[in-house]
């Protein structure tokens, strides 16, 4: 993660941020969507929820257009995206609390709802359970919590397939060969894990009724319930 970190921690990232989710994420802007929505049904169209992994605002931006009643505590390691979050909102930030830090730095809640995207594939197996036992520490009872990030199967040859497909979106949406190469030798850093283990450490971490709701080549998400 501290590698990872040090890259999001660097000045000249957060503004070329925007850039990369939609080049590299099938369905960005309507996995958002979907994301706010799913919030929605069970904290309502005025809400306080928990966003982590929020630095770059691409998501708070899409949800306070969505909800314009909803207020936000957005969590992130990394100042420099944190930054970029506010000026992305726009006069929205006004309705949001900004913490620099892991989920451990977040307010106790209870929030309405809570979200990780594109975040916890940075983290280890042990790592990732003890991020989402805390998340779900700080949702209200049933409030709902959705995450989406890198997850597909590790066995080969699936393993290769999935980051061939990864790899050829990106070209087909117009990214440079050696970068589409690079990113994908950044996933393949990465601690991926299947999908199965992924649904299975929600469950573990105490989060019910979880279901598959997207998925887009090696990106899935899911929601459950606290």
């Amino acid at each position: 993660m501290n590698a990872f970190l040090d890259f999001f921690n660097d000045p000249a990232t957060a503004p070329r941020y925007a850039e990369g989710p939609p080049r590299f994420t099938p369905g960005f802007g309507d996995m958002q969507t979907m994301t706010a929505i799913l919030m929605a049904e069970r904290a309502g169209p005025e809400a306080e929820v928990l966003v982590l992994g929020a630095g770059g605002g691409l998501e708070l931006a899409a949800f306070a257009a969505l909800f314009p009643r909803w207020r936000f505590v957005a969590v992130d390691p990394a100042g420099p995206m944190l930054a970029q979050a506010r000026e992305v909102m726009g006069e929205a930030a006004a309705r949001a609390r900004f913490v620099e830090g892991l989920i451990e730095n977040a307010p106790a809640g209870p929030f309405a709802a809570g979200c990780c995207l594109l975040t916890l594939h940075f983290l280890e197996s042990g790592e990732r359970l003890e991020t989402l036992r805390a998340v779900r520490r700080r949702l209200a009872p049933g409030a709902p919590f959705v995450a989406v990030h890198c997850s597909f199967p590790q066995a080969e040859p699936d393993r290769t397939t999935w980051l061939d497909r990864y790899e050829a979106f990106a070209l087909v949406q117009g990214v440079d060969a050696q970068l589409a190469a690079k990113a994908r030798a950044v996933t393949t850093s990465l601690p991926v894990l299947d999908p199965a283990e992924d649904e299975a450490l929600l469950r573990e971490a105490g989060f019910g009724d979880v279901n598959l709701f997207y998925a887009g080549f090696g990106w899935r998400g899911w929601v459950g319930y606290a």
